[in-house]
């Protein structure tokens, strides 16, 4: 999508430095860390700061254009994958992997739960070691 109309669409004003985090997430594999998308934005923007990362991230995320998954795997990772999915979570090396609600044998999901819960949505995290770390164990 335009950067531009998604930014529109959400309510937040366009800027260069925006625009080129934007772009560098979309174009990065997996659950990216802050700190990883910053090493890969200040090749673009030298002056770009660590905190302005965070920032913008934050703001993405408020604003729905990204998610940010649980911070309990060591560090705060974001979710640039809007389809409905769950995540494989090394216990070892921390990469994080992402898996179908299909693959896992997942029923429909309920949309209310006991209490008058109501679900924004369903994150299941399976913890277990990748194959990397299952050759180097071997």
């Amino acid at each position: 999508m335009d950067f531009r109309r998604l930014c529109a669409e959400h309510g937040i004003a366009v800027t260069h430095q925006r625009q080129v985090l934007y772009e560098v997430m979309q174009g990065m594999e997996g659950h990216p860390s802050p700190e990883e998308v910053f090493a890969q934005v200040k090749e673009k923007v030298p002056a770009i700061s660590l905190a302005t990362v965070y920032k913008n991230i934050h703001l993405f995320v408020e604003s729905g254009i990204f998610r940010k998954m649980s911070v309990h795997h060591g560090s705060v990772r974001v979710e640039m994958n809007s389809e409905e999915h769950h995540h494989m979570v090394c216990s070892r090396c921390k990469a994080i992997s992402d898996i179908g609600e299909e693959e896992l044998g997942l029923s429909p999901r309920r949309h209310r739960l006991p209490d008058g819960f109501l679900v924004e949505r369903y994150a299941v995290d399976v913890i277990g070691l990748c194959a990397k770390c299952q050759q180097a164990a071997s």
